[in-house]
């Protein structure tokens, strides 16, 4: 099981369940305290996510084996590399931009860089549906920018073989397919690995208001 950790002291990380842990792709670590229990339980994940990334990193180079961050969009489970995933964060007061397409509901203002966030659910063709106590915004790199994703609730951390990752079937067609990285055959049940890069980066809309 990933812990919770909140400092970083002589090369060790040590437990606790009320700070959370910012990585920062300059490799420095630093520690914020968190109070509310919905932003502790996001500040949880975003705790296992950025650990998770730490030990991909370290083995990264011939492994067989790859760590998603998983989540819920509908009845479906999805994932991504955890190499594209930043952050989670909860959902907060976002400031629609003009004449832009449905599924980018604005921007946020995230620690003095402002992003744009985009709601999964209308990407991909989905209903729109209110945000719930799960609902949260995965912040993900996508070719040198840096997006928000809307999600329906962010699941787990899994690493996982290589060889449990089958093509996408043949029936899947249309200009779903290309995004599709795979699917990942768990115990149960079938999880949808994503190309986030393709979603995101190959769209004009998204990337320019990242230029924004």
């Amino acid at each position: 099981m990933i812990q919770d950790v909140c400092a970083h002291e002589n090369g060790q990380l040590l437990d606790c369940g009320i700070c959370n842990l910012y990585f920062h792709q300059t490799g420095r670590l630093s520690v914020r305290p968190v109070t509310d229990r919905h932003h502790w339980e996001s500040r949880k994940m975003t705790t296992a996510v950025q650990e998770a990334l730490v030990q991909e990193l370290a083995h990264r180079g011939g492994s067989a084996t790859m760590q998603l961050v998983s989540f819920r969009l509908g009845q479906e489970e999805y994932g991504v590399e955890i190499t594209k995933v930043q952050e989670i964060i909860l959902m907060g007061e976002i400031t629609r931009v003009p004449q832009t397409p449905d599924y980018i509901k604005g921007l946020i203002n995230l620690r003095s860089t402002v992003i744009p966030i985009v709601d999964l659910r209308l990407r991909f063709g989905l209903p729109p549906q209110e945000p719930t106590d799960e609902t949260r915004i995965m912040v993900v790199n996508v070719r040198g920018k840096t997006i928000g994703i809307i999600v329906d609730a962010v699941s787990e951390v899994l690493r996982i073989s290589k060889e449990q990752i089958a093509p996408p079937p043949p029936t899947v067609a249309g200009l779903g397919r290309k995004y599709l990285t795979g699917l990942v055959k768990l115990d149960k049940r079938l999880l949808i690995l994503l190309d986030i890069e393709k979603i995101l980066g190959d769209d004009e809309d998204i990337t320019d208001a990242a230029a924004m």
